[in-house]
């Protein structure tokens, strides 16, 4: 009995432990070294597998960057710049529509400065930092430090620990890859049905039928074809990984001079597609390859596919670059795997053509239908490589590709690759469409209803399924959804699309700092704390507190998703009052609202850190995003919830809520303190 007592007892102190965490992924250490009046001051992280600490330099209007603050910056002169080790990586997010950089495992920040005197100095100051996982993030977090420097002493070293906590998923996730596999074995199939390529098919099982030797010997030279090809194409993509690898990802997916030039590669490829020119390689490489070929044997085979990854150079080209420049700038192992997968879809049908040659009676005979997936392909050449120039345009502010007139050109791409299929539009390589087939019809159908499905946009509509590649909403000159938005809220009159804002109840008065933050999906809320609770019990509802951030993607995740599906809508907008509290944000209080942590005994002054401070004092948890719903008393009626992208659950979790609401609302007695 004793036993089981115990073991109920870890049980609930593990839960409890499980419910109640404050994360501490990134641990700071601070080492000094100097040599007279000069000296070197080392901040070092140590980030926890599977966390990221983001980096000292990110775009306005991202996540917190990682930044060093010096109490008194007049006791020394800075030398030189801030200098980090390793170089951080960069990956461009979705949900920010911004180029970020961050680092992993470890970091370590270096700054060196001249002091002004020779006595001893004490040098003070903090780093203001933000680290996030796949789930989570947490709030901007400070880690103090105290260099105590002695210009009359001998060259030294001083150490001091200080552990520290951080916080949005920018981490290469094995799913991307295996997205990205996916794509680029779909590009290989796409390369077999060019004209440079499917031909070539029976011409490669005739090689080998025709080399001699035994049938098995010719299956094995045959499979050994095929894998070379995997082979050659492969090796191309780990020397990209080499060249363009994490220390050059953060220069090419940010500066402007590599995305001009990737976006200038794809309008070359799909010029190309389209028949203005071709792209061959020198006419004595091919050759020589093709000599080589002859010799036949394991050695002929593979210069066999050589000779195929040459010759077919002019269509598969465009289709590898594209492969290649989206991959240059993300991880290491990104380039590698599209080009296996490329290569692993482009070999199969050569090697199994090979292994079975009577299959070969089945395919279909060459013709014009090849140089129409060719120019299809240059369609999507032409609209995928306007991404580059519009992550150019955004880093620089250049406000030459906005929302509309980005979609304005996808909408006339789309619209003539419709006409394309279905035989409205020629160019001048293709053969006379007599008439329209119907696996044309069906991609024009596809083509069409794409269109449609981007008309909206043009008005203001999220397009959530592309908005990774779109230019951010704050772009929009003319969004018509925040326009009724405004109306709304200004009392004004109006028709359009009115019902799923107008559908709220008034909320009690004039939000604190509305005038900078804003709720999701047209809802009303507050961002003070002490507000949302006065107008929950002034209409008597429940409270439904969000612990957010602007940095925070997870958090910007959960809203598209999940916040963003009507049931969950329609209960946030008329069951709860909301209040969203930002941990990161930078207002400062007036005197009257600071307040003295209980947790590290330090004045918080900003409106981020009174909540990153409440959210730890209260559910002892600083990660983000957290929801918390309250009764007008302040007790918890639910357990909290944090991210998660099912929308099931996150529903049943707001009806939970509601039903012990009323319940207790129908109670005479007071709810007991075992709730909270």
């Amino acid at each position: 009995m004793k036993r089981v007592i115990l073991f109920l007892s870890i049980l609930v102190f593990s839960t409890i432990q499980l419910f109640s965490q404050i994360l501490e992924p990134v641990k700071w250490t601070f080492e000094s070294t100097q040599d007279g009046l000069d000296a070197t001051l080392i901040f070092k992280a140590e980030i926890d597998e599977g966390w990221h600490l983001y980096d000292t330099q990110l775009p306005n209007g991202g996540p917190i960057k990682t930044s060093v603050h010096f109490a008194d910056s007049t006791l020394f002169e800075f030398v030189g710049d801030l200098s980090k080790d390793p170089q951080p990586t960069g990956v461009f997010d979705k949900n920010f529509n911004l180029n970020l950089t961050y680092f992993t495992k470890s970091a370590v920040l270096t700054q060196k400065i001249r002091l002004k005197s020779p006595d001893q100095t004490d040098v003070k100051g903090f780093v203001e930092f933000m680290s996030c996982n796949d789930e989570t993030c947490t709030p901007p977090t400070e880690a103090e430090f105290n260099f105590n420097l002695n210009p009359k002493a001998a060259k030294t070293e001083v150490v001091s620990d200080a552990p520290a906590v951080s916080g949005s998923d920018l981490q290469p996730k094995s799913g991307n890859l295996l997205f990205f596999l996916f794509i680029s074995f779909l590009a290989g199939l796409a390369a077999i049905l060019t004209p440079c390529v499917f031909p070539m098919i029976p011409m490669t099982v005739s090689f080998f039928m025709n080399s001699g030797g035994s049938k098995l010997k010719s299956r094995l030279y045959a499979a050994f074809y095929g894998f070379s090809i995997i082979a050659i194409y492969t090796v191309v993509g780990t020397l990209v990984a080499v060249v363009f690898g994490p220390g050059a990802a953060n220069w090419l997916s940010t500066h402007w001079l590599p995305n001009l030039v990737f976006f200038a590669v794809f309008m070359l490829f799909a010029f190309s597609f389209f028949g203005m020119f071709e792209i061959v390689l020198p006419s004595w490489l091919v050759n020589k390859s093709d000599k080589q070929a002859d010799r036949g044997g394991l050695l002929g085979s593979f210069f066999m596919a050589l000779t195929l990854v040459l010759v077919s150079f002019s269509c598969t080209g465009p289709i590898v670059g594209a492969i290649l420049v989206q991959s240059a700038g993300g991880e290491i192992l990104k380039p590698i795997v599209g080009m296996f997968g490329f290569s692993l879809a482009f070999a199969l049908p050569f090697t199994l053509f090979a292994l079975f040659p009577g299959w070969l009676n089945n395919l279909p005979k060459s013709g014009g239908w090849l140089n129409s997936v060719k120019v299809v392909l240059g369609f999507f050449e032409l609209a995928l490589g306007l991404k580059f120039l519009s992550i150019a345009d955004q880093t620089y502010h250049w406000r030459i590709l906005d929302r509309e007139i980005y979609l304005a050109i996808w909408i006339v791409i789309f619209v003539l690759l419709g006409f394309y299929l279905l035989g409205k539009l020629k160019f001048a390589h293709d053969s006379e469409v007599k008439f329209v087939s119907v696996p044309r019809l069906m991609l024009a159908i596809l083509t069409f209803t794409f269109v449609v499905y981007l008309i909206p946009g043009m008005f203001g509509a999220p397009l959530k399924a592309i908005s990774g590649y779109l230019p951010p909403q704050t772009t929009h000159d003319f969004d018509l959804h925040q326009i009724v938005r405004d109306e709304i809220k200004l009392g004004l009159p109006h028709k359009v699309f009115s019902g799923a804002a107008s559908g709220q109840e008034e909320i009690c008065e004039k939000p604190k700092f509305g005038e900078f933050l804003h709720l999701p999906h047209g809802l009303e809320g507050y961002f003070d704390y002490e507000q949302g609770m006065a107008c929950s019990r002034k209409q008597n509802k429940p409270v439904f507190i969000d612990f957010t951030g602007h940095g925070c993607v997870n958090c910007r995740e959960m809203e598209a998703s999940v916040w963003s599906d009507p049931r969950v809508l329609d209960r946030l907008r008329n069951n709860f009052v909301v209040i969203a509290l930002y941990v990161d944000d930078k207002s400062t209080l007036p005197e009257s609202e600071w307040i003295t942590s209980t947790y590290d005994g330090k004045v918080k002054k900003t409106l981020g850190k009174k909540y990153a401070d409440f959210q730890i004092t209260r559910y002892k948890v600083n990660a983000q995003p957290y929801y918390v719903l309250l009764d007008g008393k302040e007790q918890l009626l639910v357990q909290p919830k944090a991210y998660d992208l099912n929308a099931d659950p996150f529903v049943e979790f707001l009806d939970a809520a509601l039903a012990e609401f009323q319940k207790r609302s129908a109670s005479p007695s007071p709810p007991k303190e075992g709730h909270k």
